[in-house]
């Protein structure tokens, strides 16, 4: 193909990918939901905001950028609001306000992604000075705004109302709405409604849809972190470039994390591609329809053996605030003991964390098993699971990180008797009533025929030996399973096994940055 050409080619699917996007400009309903109101929009406003949301869809490759960022740092944020019984929608707050940039300043001297003045972030505990500055913060600057919009909805019961006091402050809130809202769950939007309310209006409606439509593979991970430390210490324990701790974690003018209090850093993890399972046909009930016959080869469901995911301080695992399961705070039992006594060493209430881990009273804390100290989520960042052998409704939350009772409603199941191996069960979304729940024929290992341990550690210590687990040689191939310790690298573990990086790279679907993490376990291929 001539250079012409090839250049003509490019420009045409550069023009169709714009208009794809711009096909795609969502209009602005004359009704919606925000947070806990019910909204109700008058023609003129809806024009009004109309011009907001084309606005944002401009310039389909700003966009495009822009849509991408979002979709890094939402799921922190959603965490957290709903961590502080904030409502979710309150999360498009922070497009308008920075677009997600983390030094983004005003021409009033605004700061970071909530874009708080000096005083107001020193109100809500936010850590300001010529070391760290926590507007920058994507974990410290949320709960910020999440603590300020609560505190400001508890004098107005009303979220609209809440929500323009962040931009006019509590006593000019007050005066411009009175009590006219106070209490009031449904709100009529008008010309001469707020033009800071508006602006959010169309920043929900040009996201909402959005959120969750990744053009990359990357994830953002984060991990909370005890001083003192810096950034390139930590470069080298997870795995990535100081350069790129820096870019992420613009908190820190000097790279250095002091020791007063934790603060949350934030990398990119790339190559998390959907991993297919073992499976090999699918065998739906009569009554499915074709929309629930798709391929169990689908890409859309990831590997369980990257479940659960643990970061933070592995070597203290068993010791509370050092590590966080699937992104939450938790730890690692080091032994088999009763729960009173667990509670007690880790210093939580017994009944906070039954309700916390949905246990009954009386259940042992198992070895090796993680326990999670705050509280789990309402859904996976995995679409799916498939039921293994053994496997129960408690297990399976627990490998996510996602409530029991939530596990339960999302695909009507009550009690383990129903499940079966191969089912295909919903972490995000819920069971339509009456849809038929896919079961998928697993493929059978292949017994094992000698264990050995895989892991390089030398650390005989109880928390380490539950942490380990062992590596078979599940075929006459050589499959074994490595569980990654602290030190190794992808060049160690190839020389370990005889393999190449590339090999290892490819059998784990590993990314281009090379990233792993203590506890993953990877699949290798003998000689």
């Amino acid at each position: 193909m001539s250079k012409n050409k090839f250049s003509s080619l490019l420009f045409i699917l550069t023009l169709f990918s714009s208009f794809s996007l711009l096909a795609q400009i969502p209009q602005v309903p004359a009704e919606l939901e925000f947070a806990d109101l019910i909204v109700r929009i008058n023609p003129q406003a809806r024009r009004e905001i109309q011009l907001d949301v084309d606005a944002q869809y401009r310039n389909p490759e700003y966009f495009k950028i822009k849509r991408e960022r979002v979709n890094l740092y939402m799921p922190i944020i959603e965490d957290i609001l709903r961590d502080n019984q904030v409502p979710e929608d309150l999360k498009y707050l922070v497009i308008q306000e920075s677009s997600l940039i983390a030094d983004a300043v005003s021409t009033s001297n605004a700061v970071g992604f909530w874009q708080f003045k000096q005083g107001t972030a020193e109100e809500v505990f936010l850590r300001v000075d010529n070391q760290i500055d926590e507007r920058k913060n994507i974990v410290s600057s949320t709960r910020g705004a999440a603590l300020y919009l609560k505190k400001h909805n508890n004098t107005f019961d009303n979220w609209m109302c809440a929500l323009v006091s962040y931009q006019m402050g509590l006593g000019g809130a007050k005066a411009y709405f009175g009590t006219r809202f106070n209490g009031k769950r449904v709100v009529d939007v008008d010309r001469n409604t707020h033009w800071y309310f508006k602006k959010f209006l169309a920043h929900k409606i040009a996201f909402e849809n959005q959120l969750g439509v990744l053009t990359s593979n990357s994830r953002m991970v984060e991990v909370p972190i005890q001083g003192p430390t810096t950034l390139a210490a930590l470069a080298k324990k997870y795995g990535v470039s100081e350069s790129h701790l820096k870019e992420y974690n613009k908190w820190t003018s000097n790279g250095k994390i002091p020791g007063d209090r934790t603060y949350g850093l934030v990398y990119i993890q790339d190559g998390t591609l959907p991993v297919q399972p073992a499976i090999i046909t699918s065998s739906p009930s009569k009554n499915s329809s074709n929309s629930n016959n798709s391929s169990a080869n689908s890409p859309a469901y990831k590997q369980a053996n990257s479940y659960p995911r643990i970061s933070g301080n592995t070597t203290k695992a068993s010791q509370p605030d050092q590590i966080t399961v699937n992104d939450i705070e938790g730890v690692q039992a080091s032994q088999t003991t009763t729960q009173s006594n667990f509670t007690d060493k880790i210093g939580i209430r017994e009944k906070k964390f039954r309700r916390l881990n949905d246990l009954d009273p009386g259940e042992r804390i198992e070895a090796g098993e993680y326990y999670y100290t705050k509280k789990k989520k309402s859904k996976a960042e995995v679409e799916h699971h498939i039921v293994m052998p053994g496997e129960t409704l408690w297990s399976i939350s627990q490998k996510y990180g996602i409530k029991l009772s939530s596990l339960k409603s999302k695909n009507r199941i009550r009690k383990d008797s129903d499940l079966k191996v191969g089912m295909v069960l919903n972490l995000q979304d819920h069971r339509k009533r009456g849809e038929d729940i896919r079961v998928v024929n697993i493929k059978k290992a292949p017994p094992a025929q000698k264990a050995v341990v895989a892991s390089s550690s030398s650390s005989t210590g109880p928390s380490q030996q539950a942490r380990t687990s062992t590596a078979s040689n599940s075929s006459s191939q050589g499959k074994i399973t490595h569980v990654v310790s602290k030190g190794d690298t992808l060049f160690a573990i190839s020389k370990k096994y005889g393999v190449t990086v590339n090999d290892l790279k490819s059998w784990n679907n590993i990314g281009s940055q090379n990233i792993i993490s203590i506890g993953q376990k990877l699949v290798i291929f003998t000689p």
